[in-house]
């Protein structure tokens, strides 16, 4: 499902214009983002919490010199499920068929 698809579904089960549901989307977009940016986590109950990870420094190696090279220390975005989530999406995927080497 891509942004254009959920807007479309979400107008669709509420009846609130597309370009309103647009709006109010890209909005959240924007808040998690920039909370995310300044270091605050965002929890939603019952669905989920956007996190900051830490990634420590490593050893990585560049393919085309083929030397080692330091990777700093470094935060990332991240996504972790609530509970109720993950189970809801446990009992609804296990009857769907599964499809080999589909990755989207």
């Amino acid at each position: 499902m891509r942004k254009a698809d959920l807007v479309a579904t979400i107008s669709e089960k509420t009846g609130v214009p597309k370009v309103d549901v647009l709006v109010a989307l890209e909005s959240f977009f924007k808040e998690v983002k920039g909370s995310l940016s300044t270091g605050e986590n965002v929890y939603i109950r019952g669905f989920g919490s956007f996190i900051v990870k830490k990634r420590a420094k490593k050893i990585g190696r560049h393919i085309k010199n083929n030397v080692a090279i330091e990777i700093p220390e470094h935060f990332i975005p991240a996504f972790k499920p609530a509970k109720v989530f993950v189970d809801q999406v446990k009992t609804m995927v296990k009857d769907l068929p599964v499809e080999e080497g589909v990755d989207e």
